[in-house]
């Protein structure tokens, strides 16, 4: 079930992002892998089974936003695809699609995303280092780097995909707005496949480990860092950005 292969300290092919990377099959000689036969992201090779009544609270509470944002990733997902369907015309559904996941994106999934890195993170990563759970290189990476790793790509490709949505209706030539279009709806999917493979890493892999290998006692003060941090945040993020794409609309 390691995400990390000991010896290279780099990911393993089975855990490794379905997108194809350019690097992708580097470090995979020839006729280890069949093309034919690629291996599956979701496997069960990355599982370890934790019953959910098992789960500590705290983990049960990231859990459930995971489901929350599932949800929400959903309704963007439809919305790009018809989107794209549709010639890349907007229309009130597509619209309120975006709106909601890029409004979600900036009030809950970031601040959700800084929760785990402030206080799960660092003691999970102490833990992992500690019973051995990590690459081994020179500086040895564990579970832990990885999903810190996909939150930083995922604001990265988020901030493109808002972005790219928001310039390609101001290009006069069709050609330029179209492939502009394009691009925008690739690093969509992109990003939503990135976050359902992270989410799936996180719920499988990395919060059984965590089960395993944290204390009753370090969860107790994660239960209480968590309460606090979510009271700081619901004064301090709570914005609703205009993610209007209504000036797109093609009259």
């Amino acid at each position: 079930m390691k995400i990390v292969d000991r010896e290279t300290g780099k990911r393993l092919k089975e855990v490794d992002p379905v997108k194809a990377n350019v690097e992708k099959d580097a470090e995979i000689s020839e006729g280890e892998l069949s093309p034919m036969d690629p291996p599956d992201a979701y496997s069960s090779y990355a599982s370890i089974e934790v019953e959910n009544d098992k789960m500590d609270e705290s983990l049960m509470q990231f859990k459930k936003e995971h489901e929350n944002l599932t949800e929400v990733l959903e309704v963007f997902e439809k919305a790009i695809h018809e989107f794209k369907e549709l010639g890349y015309v907007l229309n009130n559904n597509i619209n309120d699609g975006f709106k909601k996941f890029f409004d979600f994106f900036d009030n809950d999934l970031l601040p959700h995303n800084r929760k785990e890195e402030k206080v799960l993170f660092p003691v999970l990563q102490k833990a992992l280092l500690k019973n051995n759970e990590h690459g081994t290189g020179k500086k040895p990476v564990t579970a832990v780097d990885i999903m810190e790793d996909d939150h930083v790509k995922f604001i990265q490709l988020g901030s493109l995909t808002f972005n790219l949505l928001g310039l390609a209706p101001r290009f006069r030539d069709e050609q330029s707005k179209l492939f502009t279009y394009d691009v925008a709806y690739n690093s969509a999917k992109e990003l939503i496949e990135m976050i359902r493979l992270h989410i799936f890493r996180e719920d499988n892999t990395l919060f059984p480990l965590a089960q395993k290998y944290i204390s009753q006692k370090e969860f107790e003060q994660i239960c209480l860092e968590m309460n606090m941090h979510e009271n700081e945040d619901i004064e301090s993020t709570h914005h609703d950005h205009n993610h209007d794409h209504d000036h797109h609309h093609h009259h």
